[in-house]
This record gives structure tokens, sequence and C-alpha cells, in this order.
């Protein structure tokens, strides 16, 4: 019988329900530690409503536990009603429970992990569903002070949970994101052409991709392509990404264009056809007013397209030097951005360049040996 280090319980339902975003980081960090963490125990603890056959195939140190109750019914239960239904009771005896997205169910005796992406919620809260935003008020301030240890996505989420929430810096480590090895460019006309033909998209576009919503500031880069557009009669706007919350606007700003025939709102992107759309783009835009880290900025770099984002929150730590930033509100500047690499062939192949260095820095083994050490850090001072 082989004797772990240290049984993880480990919330894994984002991952089965949530395709992009956080379901996507969730995924990645545990099919990295199923590779490289041969020494501790892992229990996927799931909802009822799951759906089980997305779970990857796992080594033998990986189990999986499904809970009785629906995602929303334990949401109700956990952290609407306060009830002491412990997940850590009843065959779950943990060393560490860690819970990547934002709230902490309850424990009876084990050291609560959790992940806070980013503090959009209370930064930019006419940003967000107002029933969604005041739930989320309630409910992370609790985790986190019911958490042993809080990780956070960067230095500027770190930053801002230690100014917005007090909590005290020596609680948070810092565990990013990385770039799956599978994100190059693709140069094999058959992807390409599949890609192309199975949404649609014109033959020069620049790209914007993430959740619509209205922090993500797609309206902004509607009218930054009306300035650009005029320049380039073959340049289309693609904007990629499945419907969030508010996106209502985002679908008028695109209408009421003069060049609206160009904008292409195309909806979800497939993870395994990401790749080929980055490529496929002249520039990658990211005016975003506010992230924790920002996964589709290094993504784009990694398949040699040049970059252009938001001056804010994390995304310098992201882009360093490697993009052209400019500020979320500034249209002028972005347009202006957009035009310069797409028609500055010197200035593009040097974003290029640094782009590929820039990517290479985050790996998804990197996150996890972090998150390793995190975890025993956490283990040792329980003992």
């Amino acid at each position: 019988m082989i004797d772990f280090t240290m049984h993880i319980g480990f919330h894994y339902t984002s991952a089965l329900r949530q395709q992009g975003g956080i379901g996507r980081y969730t995924r990645e960090l545990i099919n990295t530690l199923a590779i490289l963490d041969t020494k501790n125990r892992y229990t996927l603890l799931v909802s009822k409503d799951s759906p089980l056959d997305k779970l990857p195939t796992l080594p033998d140190n990986f189990q999986v536990k499904v809970m009785p109750l629906t995602e929303k019914i334990m949401t109700i239960l956990w952290h609407r009603l306060y009830l002491p239904l412990w997940v850590d009771v009843g065959g779950g005896a943990y060393d560490i429970f860690h819970s990547p997205n934002f709230i902490l169910p309850p424990l009876y005796n084990t050291c609560g992990l959790l992940t806070v992406h980013d503090l959009s919620f209370m930064k930019y809260p006419h940003k967000t569903v107002p029933k969604l935003q005041k739930w989320l008020s309630k409910t992370v301030p609790h985790s986190i002070k019911r958490a042993t240890h809080v990780l956070a996505d960067s230095m500027s989420t770190k930053n801002d949970l230690e100014t917005m929430l007090n909590v005290p810096s020596k609680k948070i480590s810092v565990v990013g994101a990385g770039v799956e090895s599978r994100f190059k460019p693709i140069i094999d006309t058959h992807i390409l052409n599949h890609v192309r033909q199975k949404y649609n998209l014109p033959t020069k576009f620049i790209l914007g991709l993430s959740t619509l919503e209205p922090r993500k500031n797609f309206e902004g880069l509607i009218q930054a392509f009306n300035h650009v557009e005029p320049f380039f009669s073959d340049m289309h706007l693609v904007i990629a990404g499945g419907k969030g919350w508010l996106y209502e606007s985002i679908f008028a700003e695109a209408e009421s264009s003069s060049v609206s025939d160009k904008i292409h709102i195309i909806g979800f992107v497939d993870d395994d056809d990401l790749p080929a759309i980055y490529s496929m783009a002249e520039v990658f835009a990211y005016p975003s007013y506010y992230e924790g880290f920002g996964i589709p900025v290094l993504e784009s770099m990694a398949c040699g397209t040049p970059v252009v984002a938001a001056d804010n929150s994390s995304l310098p730590e992201v882009m360093g030097e490697a993009g052209i930033m400019v500020p979320a509100t500034d249209i002028t500047a972005l347009a202006v951005a957009i035009k310069e690499l797409c028609c500055d062939h010197a200035l593009r192949e040097r974003y290029i360049q640094r782009g590929f260095e820039q990517a290479s820095k985050f790996t998804w083994g990197k996150t996890a040996d972090i998150l390793l050490n995190v975890y025993s850090m956490i283990s040792t001072v329980k003992q």
C-alpha cells in the first residue's frame, strides 16, 4: 500500500460544468498535477449534476467523489442557509481542501485553500448582474475569512485583496496560470480551412475573445474598429466568446456600426479550435477594464499573433514588454495601436518575437510546482 504524503480534497465541479474561464483553469491545473504529482492523494469532489463523461483519465492517486446534491442545491445549503454540511466529514478526511472558484464549502477540521481570481464584482459592480454582485460581495469575503490560505492569480489581485478586503499579505500566495503546449502557430492549411469554415471567418480579421460581458469592453473594441476599418478595405472584426451577462449592448453596438457587415460575433469557440483562430488573426485586442490574469493574452502570443491590451490590473504583469498597452477608455489609442500592428511589418515582427518569449515564461508545470509548494507549506502549518 502506497503511503501518500498528503490527502488533498479538490472542488472540481467547475471543471466539468464551465467550458471556459475558471472551468478551463481548473482542468489544466488538475491535468498537470496528475502528471507531476505522484506523492499525494487527490479526491475530486463534483456535484451530482456534473457531466461525468467529461472526466479525464486520471492516475491511481486521483479519485472522484460525487456529492449527492446538485450544484445549485449545494450552493443554497452551503452559502445561503450556511448549513454545516462539512465536506470533510463522512469519508472525507483531508489534509487540505482546495476550492478554485471563489467560494469555500463548509469544513470541519481541514485546512481550507481558496483561489480568488479577481475582485471585479467589487471594482466594477455596475458591470455585474446586481443579484450576482450582491451574492459574491457577501459570500467571497466570508469564504476568505474561513480559509487557512488564499491564492491570487496575480500580484494585482493580491494587492486588491489586501487593500479592498484587508486580507493579510502573509495569508496570500500568488499562483498564476499557464499556456498549454498546443498553443503555437498553426500553419496546417487543412486545420485552418476547417476552422475558418466552421465559424464562417473572413480572410483577414482583428480578434477579440472572452466571455461577452461589460467588463471586457467589446463596445470599445467595436468603436476602435470603426476608426481602423477605413484604412483596410478587407479587414474585419471577429468577436468570439460565450454569452455572459449584460451583453445586449455589445450586439447593439455592433448593429449600429457603419461597418456592421464586417463585424462578426461568432459565439463560443471550442477549446480545440482556439490555436487556429489565434493564428489566423492579424491582431489580438484585449481592452478589458479589469483582469485577474488574462490567459488569452498569453495564448495569442504563443500562437504568433501580436497583442494590444489595456494597461490596467494584471495585464502589465502578463504582457510585460511583449505587446502594446493602452488605456481601456482611450478608443483612439486602441485604434492607432491596432493600425500600427497591421501596417508596420518591423513593429509587428518585433512584438511577435517578444510574444513568443513572454508566453514561454508561463507554463502549467511552473504553476503546479508553485501550488505544490503552497500545499506543503499549509500542511506544515497544520502540523
